[in-house]
């Protein structure tokens, strides 16, 4: 017979592992490729040192004169809060007990629900990866036609998806209306629909964030925190009291050529001495260089990633595309510099019994929910760079 206590096993001793490998290694090539650990996590925060320069103590003199001072290594300590990522199942006391004399029966439930959950954390975790941890969505635009209705004009469409929960924020933080899910994107007017409309006391002024529900600046640190100079503080540290760890950038401001991925890679050696493994663009940029390389009559090379990624190939270093990082760029990374710090792995939220599904006060449903405590921060800033302004045909 199927109960609670035996569904509670199944999603502790079978998904759990499965839950694990699938967003480690599967989310995508960068997050596949980097080191996930609980080192240096301290309390609510953890904490790397970032090594910049050269050793001091090296000089040369005389036969017998005074050896070179000792001057060592240069380092700065590079701090971020854990954020508390969170993600839920929910069972219906109904399908339980009409799944009571089937083990099949609920396991099938149980893989829907967790499909469907592994898909939704793929796509934020992507999603956050290239975003400044800010949580914002995207911007309301023009409302003066569609206040107060289920539908409303966004700046972009890229991060959000049907089927999202999520709030109206003010840039100043206040949450002006929660709650909404999203039904519909039109992703050709730039539109998104949502469920329930907004209440007909609340105005917008058309500069409101939309993020996802209860994630203002609750998200990880993602690639662009590096590159954002409009973020005043710098993992823990104010931006611009730091430049010797600000990342290399460079503008193209022309079409994309090998000539000037590697004019981006001869910069960063020369900066820091850094070697960069992985090339990360948009979809339109991949696109571009596979042109290009068809128009120089260019072998195009591919390369197996980690995770089951497929790769273009530049010079022995892959260069793969992601849905969310914005067009017009290339990002040069060093993924051994970068960790996802981690209070634990994924891990389901236990109640005092030991349960896993718990019941909803005055529902008859149970809802289950993974938890992470981690953020993204990179022990080298100074040796990751970006190439941007590259034309797009």
């Amino acid at each position: 017979m199927v109960t609670l206590s035996s569904a509670d096993k199944v999603l502790k001793n079978v998904y759990l592992e499965a839950i694990c490998d699938q967003l480690n290694n599967k989310t995508n090539p960068f997050y596949a490729a980097i080191e996930k650990c609980a080192d240096n996590v301290s309390g609510k925060l953890v904490s790397y040192s970032a090594k910049y320069g050269i050793n001091g103590g090296m000089g040369s003199g005389t036969e017998d004169g005074a050896l070179p001072k000792s001057a060592g290594n240069c380092y700065q300590a590079l701090t971020a809060p854990l954020r508390n990522l969170y993600g839920t199942i929910t069972l219906s006391d109904k399908v339980i007990r009409a799944s009571r004399d089937s083990a099949g029966a609920v396991v099938d439930i149980l893989n829907e629900e967790i499909e469907g959950l592994l898909d939704a954390a793929k796509f934020n975790f992507s999603r956050m990866l290239w975003q400044n941890g800010s949580g914002v969505l995207t911007q309301i635009g023009d409302v003066s036609m569609h206040a107060q209705t289920h539908y409303y004009p966004v700046a972009s469409t890229e991060n959000l998806m049907e089927g999202m929960c999520v709030d109206f924020v003010t840039p100043g933080g206040t949450v002006v209306s929660g709650g909404h899910r999203i039904t519909r994107v039109d992703r050709d007017n730039n539109m998104m629909y949502i469920d329930p409309a907004v209440s007909m006391s609340i105005n917008f002024f058309g500069n409101e964030y939309v993020t996802l529900q209860q994630s203002y600046n609750n998200e990880i640190y993602g690639i662009p925190y590096l590159f954002d100079s409009s973020i005043s503080t710098f993992y823990g540290l104010t931006r611009s009291a730091v430049p010797y760890l600000h990342p290399q950038v460079s503008v193209q401001n022309g079409a994309i050529s090998s000539g000037g991925i590697q004019k981006m890679l001869d910069k960063i050696e020369v900066a820091t001495g850094g070697e960069i493994n992985m090339l990360v663009t948009s979809y339109d940029v991949r696109r571009e260089y596979l042109d290009y390389l068809s128009a120089t009559r260019t072998n195009i090379d591919y390369m197996n990633l980690d995770g089951g990624f497929k790769a273009l190939s530049y010079n022995g270093i892959p260069l793969v595309a992601d849905r969310f990082c914005t067009g017009g760029n290339i990002y040069f990374l060093n993924t051994n510099d970068f960790r996802l710090a981690q209070l634990c792995d994924w891990q389901w939220i236990e109640g005092e019994n030991g349960r896993i599904l718990t019941q909803l006060e005055k529902t008859p449903t149970y809802t289950g929910t993974l938890v992470k405590y981690a953020n993204l921060i990179c022990v080298r800033p100074h040796a990751q760079g970006k190439l941007t302004g590259i034309t797009i045909a």
